[in-house]
């Protein structure tokens, strides 16, 4: 046990960096975003819209602050406040694009891969992002599930040892106390074969006065355990930001994140360098730019397919290695991901292969004899 957990330290002080502060203060109403940001109609009756039914509104204090009060396009604006535009139906939308409920072999389970699993945790999180794929089923139920509820999922996890990975996401299960996030971990290294366990978080994002020296300190026993995260705009990366990372870094916790990609909001070469640069600098590693998926009420967030495609090539060779990312599609219908991108073979002939790069010269490259 850490010294500085062992001995009481103090966590938070009950004001703006006490992350339960920023929870209990958090816009959960059309009013409350009224009250700190000039919203436009359409804001006015998607926030109405939201506070009767579907994806709720929850923004933290923090988070709000990174919005522009009076420019309806600011991009952290535009992750999180409804519009109406969300009722507006697109051909392939899905309540449940990724048919995690067809793939759903115990209660808050979900298995895809042969070799990992996704436990649904809690159904809350700090704040509500309006691209969210499982809005279906976040925000307005009971909360974080026991470990007697979620009892069903670990004995199937126990019975198939060959599931080494374990997402824990919900939800977000940072948004949980402590006590109940080591007790969950406890129970998944006792009573399972898996080796390796990701939390799947934005948490350093929407509420970095979350991770804390008692955070850290209860997380590192249950190593090895890595940490996935949602960084969308380098506006996002701000000093607290950068903190909550260095500290789960410096904890042991490997850190990836999963931009998604989004209209008028990251849909931008020159953006998305600023991010993942950003992200390096922080040694948080660019893991997948996602293509947004198919899920009902965000067909205004999402891009055409060739637009991500275009934005990587034109990042390729701007960018090291360790800053760029893989453009990922998950495949509806819960066929898995999909990685998409331009193809720099020009021709293949016998033992030879005509290459361009991305700075557009053509090259050849000859197979051995």
């Amino acid at each position: 046990m850490c010294a500085a957990w062992a001995a009481g330290e103090p966590q938070g002080s009950g004001g703006p960096d006490d992350w339960h502060w920023q929870l209990r203060h958090s816009a959960r109403t059309a009013k409350a975003l009224g009250a700190a940001l000039a919203l436009t109609q359409l804001e006015q009756q998607g926030a109405l819209a939201a506070e009767r039914g579907g994806l709720p509104i929850a923004v933290t204090p923090y988070y709000l602050a990174l919005c522009d009060p009076r420019d309806e396009h600011c991009p952290i604006r535009r992750q999180v406040v409804p519009t109406a535009r969300e009722n507006e139906p697109n051909v392939g939308d899905s309540c449940d694009p990724l048919a995690e409920e067809t793939h759903t072999p115990a209660a808050h389970l979900v298995r895809r891969y042969r070799d990992r699993a996704l436990l649904l945790a809690t159904d809350r999180c700090a704040t509500y992002c309006r691209f969210c794929t499982r809005r279906r089923r976040v925000g307005r139920g009971p909360g974080a599930r026991s470990v007697t509820e979620l009892r069903p999922a670990l004995d199937y996890l126990g019975d198939h040892p060959e599931i080494r990975e374990l997402i824990i996401s919900g939800g977000d299960p940072l948004v949980q106390s402590t006590e109940r996030l080591r007790g969950l971990l406890e129970q998944v290294r006792m009573r399972t074969n898996v080796g390796v366990i990701r939390l799947a978080t934005r948490v350093p994002v929407v509420l970095p006065q979350r991770v804390t020296a008692e955070l850290i300190c209860a997380l590192r026993a249950y190593h090895p355990l890595w940490v996935m995260t949602h960084f969308n705009h380098p506006k996002e990366l701000t000093r607290q930001a950068r903190e909550a990372c260095r500290l789960l870094v410096d904890g042991g916790f490997p850190v990836n994140n999963q931009t998604v990609l989004l209209r008028g909001i990251n849909d931008d070469a020159r953006v998305l360098a600023a991010l993942f640069r950003g992200l390096v600098e922080t040694r948080v590693r660019p893991y997948y730019l996602l293509q947004a998926d198919c899920a009902c009420g965000m067909g205004h967030l999402r891009t055409p397919m060739q637009v991500g495609v275009a934005v990587m090539d034109e990042l390729q060779g701007q960018l090291s290695g360790i800053a760029m990312p893989k453009l990922m599609v998950d495949a509806p219908c819960g066929l898995g991901k999909v990685p998409v991108g331009r193809d720099y073979v020009v021709a293949r002939g016998a033992g030879v292969t005509r290459l361009q790069t991305p700075g557009g010269e053509q090259v050849e490259y000859f197979d051995p004899a």
